[in-house]
């Protein structure tokens, strides 16, 4: 064998050893579950531990701090390198506005069973969602959808499964192919692809996109291309990365008062 074939098998060896290594290691890498220590989750939060079919998922329930009948819900799906209990102080904010919440919880993350990939954090979504249209604390036709970063694959594919009145997505990526291209990984390698910009091409209700304009983990071009692809979307840019954005509570708030308040009385006609 030639020199020039030797070299030529010597690197699609190490193509192939180093798409291998991807393919083994990427979960890994797609979901770094930080550090648990089991607690109480606060006077505020109820633990719901909900089967279907077999599946087993985790939730925190977060009821409004003034209940007044059946509520809206806001379904918060949260970024990979983070848990359900990290976000029990934000949501008292849309508990006050009368909203009850469900912070969904990763298999595999904090106190939830099993293992974390695309399929069963998409099981647990839908358990989650048919929990709560069937608990009377929560009003079926007001239900929104809010993920942020990889979340943001898991609220937009629950809305074209479930029915929800509104979806808001927040530092979200197209799809983790898109988002792994720069580590030379082909899309036929990507166990989980979390597309969300299919995703959304099914999805034609209310939707408002927030991200920083100085995210370097997820580009803001993700969040415009995503915004782009629902006529009527709102676009909501920030002075901020992906990890330090604050909170956006009056524009959340408007945009679930008018999408909500629109399903709402579309139930009644």
């Amino acid at each position: 064998m030639s020199r020039m074939a030797w070299i030529a098998l010597a690197c699609a060896g190490l193509v192939g050893a180093y798409l291998a290594l991807l393919f083994v290691v990427q979960r890994s890498m797609l979901f770094p579950m930080p550090a648990y220590s089991p607690g109480d989750p606060g006077d505020a939060a109820e633990v719901v531990r909900i089967t279907r079919d077999g599946i087993e998922a985790s939730a925190l329930f977060l009821a409004p701090h003034a209940p007044n009948g059946p509520a809206p819900l806001i379904i918060f799906t949260h970024g990979n390198g983070e848990l359900a209990d990290f976000w029990i102080e934000d949501f008292e904010v849309p508990r006050s506005w009368g909203f009850a919440v469900l912070l969904l919880e990763y298999p595999g993350y904090g106190r939830a069973p099993g293992a974390p990939s695309e399929k069963s954090i998409m099981e647990a979504a839908r358990a989650a969602y048919d929990w709560a249209v069937a608990d009377p604390r929560v009003d079926p036709a007001r239900i929104a959808t809010y993920g942020r970063s990889l979340g943001g694959g898991v609220a937009a594919r629950l809305a074209t499964e479930r029915p929800v009145a509104a979806v808001i997505l927040e530092s979200a990526f197209t799809s983790v192919a898109d988002f792994a291209a720069r580590f030379l990984a082909p899309a036929f390698l990507i166990r989980d692809p979390f597309d969300t910009r299919e995703a959304l091409t099914s999805y034609r209700g209310p939707l408002l996109v927030i991200h920083g304009r100085q995210d370097t983990i997820v580009p803001i071009a993700h969040g415009r291309e995503l915004a782009a692809i629902v006529p009527g979307a709102a676009f909501h840019e920030l002075d901020c990365g992906h990890n330090d954005c604050p909170r956006q509570w009056s524009t959340i708030h408007a945009f679930l008062n008018t999408a909500l308040y629109r399903r709402k009385e579309e139930k009644k006609d």
